[in-house]
């Protein structure tokens, strides 16, 4: 089957679709976005968190066919051309990358967290990031980038 679709901002179609076949899967494979990766495959680690139409889902749990018509954003579509996003450039400024396997799904949480909540306080961090496991940094940087991305989001820092 063909999808047709919005990804990033730009118009796409993907030819010979299976229907089994998972959004993200297409997304990595088929049209070379690789930021959203595959881990668990569950739905359990949020590693490959895309938005689909403006809500945060694991790509994973999402058929390719489902995204027919309709708008994902993926971590690649979050920075500008000529910069990142401010919550990507708070996750390198504060150290809350290392293996980077978690990050783009905690990025785009993130990201969504702050668009939602502008100044969230550390319950609301946590509550938001809570579908996102990371290995690697024990979450305290990570929290900090956050924190940072949403100070300069709405002007104190």
């Amino acid at each position: 089957m063909r999808v047709t679709f919005t990804v990033n901002g730009s118009r796409e179609s993907v030819d010979e679709v299976w229907e089994g076949e998972s959004l993200l899967y297409m997304l990595r494979e088929r049209m070379g976005l690789p930021g959203s990766k595959n881990a668990c495959e569950q739905g359990e680690c949020g590693s490959c968190t895309v938005y689909l139409d403006g809500v945060p889902v694991c790509a994973c749990l999402v058929a390719a066919g489902q995204a027919e018509g309709r708008e994902v954003r993926t971590v690649e579509g979050l920075a500008g051309e000529d910069a990142l996003d401010p919550v990507q450039q708070a996750f390198v400024e504060a150290g809350a990358v290392q293996c980077g396997f978690c990050t783009p799904g905690l990025v785009v949480q993130a990201h969504d967290l702050i668009e939602r909540v502008p100044e969230p306080g550390d319950a609301e961090i946590r509550e938001a990031l809570a579908g996102n496991l990371c290995r690697c940094t024990g979450y305290e940087k990570i929290l900090d980038a956050v924190r940072l991305a949403a100070a300069r989001k709405a002007g104190t820092r």
